[in-house]
């Protein structure tokens, strides 16, 4: 039985992935999106639903939800192959110099890749100390799915980086009340936001760890203690949003046959790899210079996509404006 060979193959749906696929169906290609994920959106969504974005062009700001939400819309109007929930773990080719794109479901096959995974797999920092896992998802969270659930109630947030602070920021709107603990005096987010932070209502409890969690009357008590000191403060809040930052993984990497600085890829000025028609966009990819954006990475994409294509089929020709294969 024949097996269908895609043009272009897009490892990683995140937003720079989802928006590969789309570019690649402007240029006519047959192309397949695989996600580890069960949805599209990569962390965007998975952790920063409602966090608004600000590197977007057109957009002043814009949600991570909506942002997903328009480069869906985008992506269908070409029909891409999307699959969900799969993991990539080998990539090889055959004698025909086809990619055999091996997943924990089964093995697709393409023309050309574009790694678009951006950290890699990636999990939530945890706190330091024991407490009871039952209190995850509902007293404790580790990102925000829908500001609807901090409506009215306290919320502490622990951290001290541009994440913590803007949750907070964000929270301060809708909560009853919030409070940020950060184990040091002096913040790491942005200066304006600090400053916003500091002039807002927003309980400031600095220097201190979260030491202790428990739940009486189905409130938290949190017990904070300051650092280098013996003293202990203890505060009761409803929710606990800790923004301690994630870890990332992409150790698969290491296996493609592609090289690597640090954990990202060493790609030229056409997103290319080391390896024949394999190409990384968005934050996966690494050249002299680079900033880690989601606008950066949108476009990278033209440039890795464009060169597929001309690698494969010469004889096209590439459109001169993107708006040509709408007129």
């Amino acid at each position: 039985m024949s097996q269908h060979i895609y043009d272009i193959t897009v490892i990683g749906g995140g937003p720079v992935g989802m928006f590969a696929t789309f570019y690649a169906g402007l240029r006519n290609a047959d192309v397949h999106l695989i996600e580890s994920l069960p949805q599209l959106g990569g962390q965007t969504l998975a952790l920063y639903p409602e966090k608004e974005i600000y590197d977007v062009a057109g957009f002043p700001h814009i949600k991570g939800k909506d942002l997903v939400s328009q480069l869906e819309q985008q992506m269908a109007a070409f029909e891409p192959k999307v699959t969900l929930d799969t993991s990539v773990k080998t990539l090889t080719q055959d004698d025909n110099g086809v990619f055999e794109i091996g997943t924990d479901q089964e093995t697709f096959y393409s023309k050309s890749v574009i790694i678009a995974i951006g950290t890699g797999a990636f999990a939530p920092r945890k706190l330091a100390f024991d407490y009871d896992p039952a209190l995850e998802g509902t007293y404790v969270n580790y990102y925000v799915n829908d500001l609807a659930d901090f409506k009215d109630i306290d919320v502490a947030i622990a951290g001290g980086g541009d994440s913590a602070i803007d949750w907070a920021l964000a929270l301060n709107e809708i909560a009853k009340s919030v409070t940020i603990i950060h184990r040091r005096d002096k913040f790491r987010g942005l200066e304006s936001s600090v400053e916003k932070m500091k002039q807002s209502t927003i309980n400031i409890k600095t220097p201190y760890l979260l030491n202790d969690l428990t739940l009486t009357d189905q409130r938290l008590n949190i017990d904070l203690k300051k650092m280098k000191s013996d003293d202990h403060e203890t505060i009761t809040a409803d929710k606990l949003l800790v923004n301690y930052g994630f870890t990332s993984d992409s150790r698969i990497l290491r296996n493609w046959a592609i090289d690597l600085k640090g954990a990202d890829v060493k790609v030229d000025h056409n997103m290319h790899t080391s390896r024949e028609l394999v190409y990384s966009v968005g934050d996966s990819a690494y050249y002299e210079g680079k900033v880690k954006l989601i606008a950066t990475g949108f476009g990278e994409v033209p440039a890795a996509v464009n060169d597929a294509l001309e690698t494969l089929y010469p004889e096209r020709k590439q459109p001169l404006h993107s708006t040509s294969i709408f007129n």
